[in-house]
């Protein structure tokens, strides 16, 4: 599940952090890393389990008004297809999902008010109002409402921005990432799997564990080379005038372009491009771009980088 354009991200903030803190402990930040890497695999689990949350509570909701002293004909007899959804029993049942359920402190009945609110827009939407007005339901169909529900209300939610934010640092800025793995394992989900159904792993495989690894550790271990190759190139411009972050990134970009023979130059290069427009400055990406284009050609000239 964790991708590299999130370890490239979170290498970027790490060694930041590194740096801020006097960059004396490289074991100690290499472990801060692959914590912050395990917290994003963590915020993974923890959306799915809201789903589950917000079902939970139209089930809540449906129990209290059939209880009420005087409950109306609607109270007594409702529409239950929100909370029979198959998709959502067979998530609920799943023993991954469970198991880190059991073991974690924080849950989504610690903020009952804003599940509140979420399933009330949930059941005002058009999505939501033609499920239930179907004459049949398949598997599909309640997979498929999720789909849109996850996209349209918590996907894009600012509270829910916000309480992910308090609850960890670390949070920041996974969700985006995090949210299109959700979606990802929503559409995976087959009934014929049931509790055994397989969520997302943390890495796809030991060689994207690896990578974060190296890289985190070739840009610390040869920034002096790195940085003597920017200031080599920055024209007229001297290297300590430029923003610390973009120097960062194009740290970070040079050591996945000579540390790893099987990246294309152009898919590293695109990569930190587009890091650099969200987390520098508006004028970074252009920058970025043209200086390690610059420093690419000249690594080639002098036959030190051969690849494309």
């Amino acid at each position: 599940m964790i991708n590299r354009v999130l370890i490239r991200l979170k290498v970027i903030q790490v060694i930041y952090a590194y740096y801020q803190n006097g960059g004396k402990n490289l074991e100690a930040a290499e472990k801060e890393l692959f914590y912050s890497l395990s917290k994003a695999y963590d915020l993974y689990k923890y959306l799915l389990a809201l789903m589950i949350e917000v079902t939970q509570f139209a089930d809540r909701r449906i129990d209290n008004r059939r209880h009420k002293l005087r409950p109306t004909y609607e109270d007594l007899n409702p529409n239950t297809r929100f909370i029979d959804n198959a998709f959502i029993a067979q998530l609920a049942a799943n023993k991954q999902l469970e198991d880190f359920c059991n073991n974690q402190k924080r849950s989504w009945e610690d903020h009952s008010e804003f599940v509140k609110r979420l399933f009330e827009k949930i059941e005002a939407s058009e999505a939501y109002q033609e499920y239930m007005a179907k004459e049949s339901l398949t598997y599909e169909d309640d997979r498929e409402l999720w789909r849109k529900l996850y996209r349209s209300f918590i996907a894009t939610n600012e509270e829910l921005d916000e309480i992910l934010e308090e609850q960890s640092l670390y949070w920041n800025d996974d969700k985006t990432i995090i949210d299109t793995f959700v979606l990802k394992t929503i559409k995976r989900f087959e009934p014929d799997n049931g509790t055994e159904q397989d969520l997302l792993p943390e890495y796809r495989d030991d060689e994207d564990k690896e990578f974060a690894r190296k890289l985190f550790r070739q840009t610390i271990t040869n920034a002096e080379a790195y940085r003597n190759l920017m200031s080599g190139n920055t024209k007229n411009w001297d290297l300590e005038r430029l923003a610390f972050m973009d120097i960062l990134i194009m740290q970070v970009a040079l050591a996945e372009i000579l540390s790893f023979p099987t990246i294309p130059v152009s898919v590293s290069l695109n990569e930190y491009v587009e890091i650099a427009k969200v987390y520098s400055t508006p004028k970074s990406g252009s920058f970025i771009n043209g200086m390690l284009d610059t420093i690419v050609n000249q690594l080639k000239k002098e036959n030190k980088l051969s690849k494309a």
